[in-house]
């Protein structure tokens, strides 16, 4: 077995130290290795607090896949290199940098760009997919094991790619084992949703046993007196015995100092017994853990004016402080580093940085880090490299590296605007990847004081993503948002104004839906119209947003002129617009386009935003395959990117599929933890959709008054569930509850305005609504022939409206004892509702079947239900052709685990062979 961290092979891997009371644990991890070696990978996450024991835990581990024939790659997370883009993908895939080349050209690219062998611009999730498809094509060989400890000095970017990738191995013989500190529950660092392992103190019989081990001969005394102040903590029970023997005690036992301060200051005192150019040799290695021995003892020399050699290492060794690693020293453990570098004077430990920058001249960027931690004061020459480094980093996918350069940058720019400036522009880029967290760290160390018109504009587009939840009155914000708009506009930034716009428009949509809104909603059209005379994209989207029965015909007629070549970004706002107007079909297709190119660039977080808020156009138009497909993957997409908004409104549509296709309780769970959710909270289109699905539901057990009350709340502006453009979608769920509860007088008053708008605006989703509604509510000698020009008009177009309507129509003929045409109509229906599985309608028209003489067939399942929602993309995309390896890389997985859903896919469907899946899938 090859072990191999930080680019350098290690010496064979002798037999770790014992390990007292961690049987559990080790037990966990044995399992894990052997899942790896029956293709069944893994991830744990080892948590607990400083010198609890978790790295020993990773040398047992390593120990144990030594004898497993495992291949292990191996790294650690450096505090020195947490601002460095990839830094710890660097040292785990370094020994194995040789197979990169052997990647596809696109995979190839992403990660020699993303290790800074060639020049690029991957996104992160491009680079995690190569980093998963270079680890898989190694287990190829055999078992591999990816362990990483101190996470939480992990770049943001290798912590990326490895969460991504751990995520990934469930079918591949690799199995993924990291270490970090215990955070808290709300911590970014727990959005990872791996398997995590808390491990806790000894218990007092294991403890004892530690310490008898490594200090057999203590006096009772100071026995006792250990075991209390250890308190069960490995690293105390082992290193406090070395102070005590030489007179340094350790504090009192009433805890006046918590245990690792104490530690520190044990390990400051043993430091402090060292000679001057030991202690110097220390600092400069507690300012980079990661520096060659070369490197190191030069400027340590430089640093203490005298040469520093060897012996000067050995001294610090024979304290236990630090030890060698290869043709390395390294800390026996970060809190001999911390105690190190915080127990030097400030004036020492600039030198130190200002020593190693001069040493690392072929490492620019290590050195441009170096000479920030260096620097006092201001420094506008450092700060502009600090920029120019930002850049660098946002091109390699690296974004919170940039983020944390431009923060750095602006505490060293001598003038104020120019520094608010910079740290607006690092709190930008946070929140472009939903780093919440680190944008609000921004904001509590920035002089926000003194903004002009366009940097308040910044702020508050910035404030739209991280705040967006703690604007309680959306209207009021609307009008906020449209002030500094204006004042943007007049401060010569267009383009921020613009941005400004959008996001109160999306708010006029999503949440200030009332009729009280109008003036608010005019006002941000009337200023779009100045900025954009001949609307763009982004203007049309905003249009759609704000006056969609206003001006909704001149955007449909726009959408239809748009070029079919107009780009991703653009589409996506011509998708977002057809999508709020109700032109579900034109949206559907502008998506598409944006959704491939989302997932050929590998921008998860834009492909989270598209799959899962525009997908609820195919629910309209009976395309449920596609879109449960689509939401699972967003919902899980969305978990891993921290997008916890679109995993809510995933779910929602998820639920209401769930519905359709008659499984009525898990709908009602789901949507239940939508409702409990508080990003549901005052979000009204949120709301109009569980409404929406909930009367699904009652309709289908047949509660036709509760299904007519809970879809005519949508109509009273009173109500949470109001949306004063959505409750149009709803019309016939809605007509039919009034059929079954007798009150289609109350919905024709309701909806009384809907004729006039469907032909004011010419919606799709209108037309369907009014057409739908007017053969409901048309009289009986009539209704027949409503029932045929609506079938023959927009909505015999749509499957699922076709079809309930040919039910009603069919029951009606049925009733008239017009039999024959009724069996048609009912046999059209049942058909279509077995194709998309709509059980509760599909069993409607088979009931009205017998009714009409006509026992039906026993409903075969559709492929969208007997298929898991990923195995239903995999096939879809198989069926079109890809390759195993295309759809991996569309669906951001191993191309392994492609060929292992295939092949439960192939019983499923009855099928043997990948040609067969069209006509299977097609038949389903």
């Amino acid at each position: 077995m090859q072990s191999e961290a930080g680019g350098r092979p290690d010496a064979p891997v002798a037999a770790p130290a014992p390990l007292f009371g961690r049987d559990a644990e080790m037990a966990l991890l044995d399992r894990l290795l052997a899942g790896a070696a029956r293709g069944r990978g893994g991830a744990l996450v080892i948590r607990g607090e400083p010198g609890i024991g978790k790295t020993a835990l990773l040398d047992a581990f390593v120990g144990s896949a030594a004898h497993r024939d495992v291949r292990v790659l191996r790294a650690a997370g450096v505090e020195s290199e947490a601002s460095l883009p990839y830094a710890t993908i660097h040292q785990l895939l370094h020994p194995v940098s040789g197979t990169i080349d052997a990647l596809r050209p696109g995979h190839r690219s992403a990660l020699r760009s993303a290790l800074g062998l060639e020049d690029g611009e991957p996104d992160v999730y491009a680079v995690a997919l190569a980093a998963l498809e270079l680890v898989v094509e190694l287990s190829a060989a055999g078992p591999v094991a990816l362990v990483v400890d101190d996470l939480h000095w992990m770049d943001r970017a290798s912590g990326d790619v490895l969460a991504f990738l751990a995520r990934r191995i469930a079918a591949e013989a690799v199995v993924a084992l990291g270490a970090t500190r215990t955070v808290a529950a709300d911590d970014p660092q727990r959005r990872s949703g791996l398997a995590d392992l808390e491990i806790g103190r000894l218990g007092s019989a294991d403890a004892a046993a530690l310490l008898d081990a490594r200090a057999p001969l203590l006096p009772p005394a100071i026995r006792r007196r250990l075991l209390a102040e250890a308190a069960g903590s490995p690293l105390a029970l082992v290193e406090l015995p070395k102070t005590a023997g030489e007179g340094v005690r350790p504090g009192p036992v009433d805890g006046a100092l918590p245990l690792n301060r104490r530690l520190e200051a044990a390990f400051a005192a043993r430091a402090r017994d060292l000679g001057p150019r030991a202690k110097v040799l220390l600092l400069v290695l507690a300012a980079d853990t990661t520096c060659d021995l070369r490197r190191l003892l030069a400027a340590a020399s430089a640093a203490a004016g005298i040469g520093v050699g060897l012996p000067d290492a050995q001294e610090a060794i024979d304290a236990g402080l630090i030890e060698a690693a290869g043709a390395a020293l390294k800390f026996r453990h970060p809190l001999m580093r911390s105690a190190v570098y915080q127990q030097a004077a400030v004036a020492d430990r600039l030198q130190a940085h200002r020593a190693l920058a001069a040493q690392l001249g072929a490492a620019p960027d290590r050195r441009l880090w170096h000479l920030a931690a260096a620097a006092l004061g201001t420094d506008d020459t450092l700060a502009g490299e600090l920029e120019r480094y930002a850049g660098r980093a946002r091109a390699r996918g690296a974004t919170m590296s940039a983020v944390a350069a431009l923060r750095r940058a602006g505490e060293l720019t001598e003038s104020p605007p120019a520094a608010r400036s910079l740290m607006l522009r690092a709190a930008e880029l946070a929140s472009e990847v939903g780093a919440r967290h680190e944008v609000e760290q921004l904001f509590a160390a920035a002089d926000l004081t003194g903004l002009g018109p366009v940097e308040h504009a910044r702020l508050a587009n910035v404030l739209e993503v991280v705040r967006y939840p703690q604007y309680r009155d959306p209207l009021h914000r609307v009008h906020e948002l449209t002030d500094l708009a204006v004042a943007a506009h007049q401060a010569g930034r267009p383009e921020v104004s613009m941005q400004l716009l959008w996001r109160a428009a999306s708010r006029c949509f999503f949440q200030a839906t009332g009729p009280d809104t109008a003036g608010a909603r005019a006002r941000v059209a009337a200023l779009v119209d100045v900025l954009a005379p001949e609307p763009d994209p982004q203007a049309l989207a905003i249009l759609a947003y704000t006056v969609p029965e206003e001006r909704g015909r001149e955007v449909l007629q726009r959408l239809r002129d748009a070029p079919a070549d107009a780009g991703p970004d653009a589409m996506r706002f011509l998708g977002g617009a057809a999508l709020v107007l109700g032109d579900f079909a034109r949206s559907s297709a502008c998506t598409d386009v944006a959704v491939l190119d989302a997932r050929a660039q590998g921008r998860l977080g834009v492909l989270v935003r598209l799959l899962g808020g525009s997908n609820w156009g195919r629910l309209w138009l009976g395309q449920w395959d596609t879109a449960h497909a689509e939401l699972t993957e967003a919902r899980a997409l969305a978990q891993e990117t921290g997008e916890a908004f679109y995993a809510v409104a995933a779910q929602t549509s998820i639920a209401t599929i769930t519905a359709m296709r008659g499984d009525l309780e898990h709908a009602t769970a789901l949507l239940d933890e939508v409702a409990a959710s508080p990003l549901a909270d005052g979000m009204r289109y949120i709301q109009v959709a569980l409404a929406h699905a909930r009367g699904l539901i009652h309709l289908f057990r047949g509660d036709m008054q509760d299904a007519y009350t809970v879809l005519a709340r949508t109509f009273d502006p009173a109500e949470p569930t109001y949306h004063r453009y959505m409750r149009w979608w709803l019309v016939p769920d809605l007509f039919d509850a009034a059929v079954g509860a007798g009150r289609l007088d109350e919905a024709r008053t309701l909806t009384a305005e809907l004729p006039g708008l469907a032909d004011r605006v010419q919606a799709p989703i209108l037309l369907v609504a009014a057409q739908y509604a007017a053969a409901l509510a048309a009289p009986e000698e009539e209704a027949a022939e409503t029932a045929r020009v609506a079938l023959a008009g927009e909505l015999g177009r749509w499957p699922v409206y076709r079809a309930r309507l040919q039910v009603h129509l069919g029951r009606r003929l049925r009733r008239r004892y017009q039999s024959l045409p009724a069996r048609e109509l009912l046999r059209s229906a049942r058909d279509t509702f077995d194709g998309l599985g709509a059980g509760p309608w599909a069993e409607a028209a088979r009931a009205e079947l017998r009714a009409a003489g006509e026992q039906s067939r026993l409903r075969v399942l559709s492929a969208g239900e007997r298929l898991s929602p990923q195995e239903l993309q995999i096939a879809a995309l198989a069926a079109q052709g890809l390759t195993n390896r295309e759809i991996a890389e569309r669906l951001f997985m191993s191309h392994r685990t492609v060929g292992s859903h295939l092949y439960r896919i192939y019983p499923k469907l009855g099928v043997t062979r990948r040609t067969q899946l069209p006509a299977a899938l097609d038949t389903g």
